[in-house]
């Protein structure tokens, strides 16, 4: 038997079969962090791999209403429940480093796309895609889209622009997670901190025995995680930035964790509630991964996007080598602009780093309040040569 694109095995309406393999796919990643095989490549990676696969074999949808209540949901709800022991005292004296590194990495996306630009004949739609990229690549989606409605995007150069993007953001993600993995990096620029916690984070995420269960503080985790997002949504809704609300979710987090330090530094499980959502928002990503169609519908954008991301990465990491910081400080910096404050802290929980789950979203934010000009800018500069 053979299914078409519009008829996978699980229809995108069965809530509870898809609900049942998301949930299966975050247990799996989770597991394989305590194996030898999630060590080496992270949990995460396959976790994606497995979800694209599932869905581009027509096993699962491309798209359901199960994906976006966990894109809508879980990962607003994950933001409280990774920064209620953020330190900021510690973040501003520990957070310089991934500040440098974001701007490297900001400043490598910029120069990917004015490269491209000049490789690539990327037809009249140039000097717009470009500075959509480079919105969305410092920044995040909300930067895409006000970038390609600011230099006036047509529908249909927009299905194909953010449909080339989306493979390349992935597979962006995916060598950001497995950056600690490959030994000739670590040799290229060393990681006292990886070298720290290369055994501590998977024995904690993989082994729940080692954190006390109380069901009163994981209640109680969730309520106040849930809280923050309603008073983020009202407030965002308020003041008529919906799309920022993510933003709002974050301030009251970072907020309520430095006017309650004791309280919530005694909670016990929240931050690996945290990293599950995180794992589940990771299997959603997978799962809505069109493979086929940014392949067959953009090869010229995938292309220009892939240089990008490989402009990106390589001024990170010689960035990182000259300026003598640690590995783990770059691949955060990076993450912050090249896939946003939202995955830089999964990142960032997924290899086990809890001190710089903060320092990446502080930055992915200040990428999404800078991106929008750069991207308007950069698409002016070049239409005007």
């Amino acid at each position: 038997m053979s299914f078409t694109a519009a008829e996978p095995l699980i229809g995108p309406d069965n809530i509870a079969s898809l609900a049942a393999v998301m949930a299966s796919l975050a247990w799996l990643g989770v597991w394989l962090d305590g194996t030898w095989l999630g060590k080496r490549t992270s949990g995460v990676v396959w976790v994606i791999v497995i979800g694209t696969a599932l869905s581009n074999f027509h096993i699962i949808p491309l798209k359901s209403p199960v994906y976006d209540f966990i894109g809508a949901y879980f990962v607003p709800l994950s933001i409280p429940l990774l920064l209620f022991k953020a330190d900021m005292r510690r973040v501003i004296q520990d957070g310089g480093p991934v500040l440098l590194a974001f701007a490297m990495a900001s400043i490598g996306v910029l120069l990917g796309a004015v490269i491209g630009y000049f490789l690539l004949d990327l037809g009249a739609i140039g000097p717009k895609v470009a500075g959509v990229y480079a919105a969305g690549w410092i920044g995040g989606s909300v930067n895409f889209v006000a970038v390609a409605k600011a230099v006036e995007l047509t529908p249909e150069e927009f299905a194909v622009a953010i449909s080339a993007s989306a493979g390349v953001s992935i597979a962006g993600l995916m060598l950001l997670l497995a950056l600690p993995s490959l030994p000739f990096m670590r040799k290229f620029v060393p990681s006292p901190i990886i070298d720290m916690t290369e055994e501590a984070p998977r024995e904690e995420i993989a082994a729940t025995e080692e954190t006390p269960f109380r069901l009163s503080h994981v209640t109680g985790a969730i309520a106040a995680s849930f809280i923050i997002c309603a008073l983020s949504a009202a407030f965002a809704s308020r003041l008529g930035v919906e799309r920022y609300s993510i933003m709002m979710v974050t301030l009251l987090a970072i907020l309520a964790a430095n006017l309650f330090p004791r309280q919530f530094k005694e909670l016990k499980g929240d931050f690996e509630l945290g990293v599950y959502a995180m794992y589940l928002f990771f299997a959603s990503i997978g799962a809505s991964s069109d493979a086929v169609a940014f392949l067959q519908s953009a090869p010229i954008l995938l292309v220009y996007g892939l240089l990008i991301l490989a402009t990106h990465l390589v001024f990170v990491v010689l960035a990182a080598k000259l300026f003598k910081i640690d590995l783990a400080f770059a691949i955060i910096g990076a993450a912050s602009a090249f896939v946003g404050a939202a995955p830089a802290a999964a990142v960032a929980s997924a290899h086990g780093w809890k001190d710089l789950v903060t320092p990446g979203v502080m930055c992915g934010i200040l990428g999404y309040v800078i991106a929008t000009f750069i991207g308007v800018g950069l698409s002016g500069i070049l239409g005007g040569l």
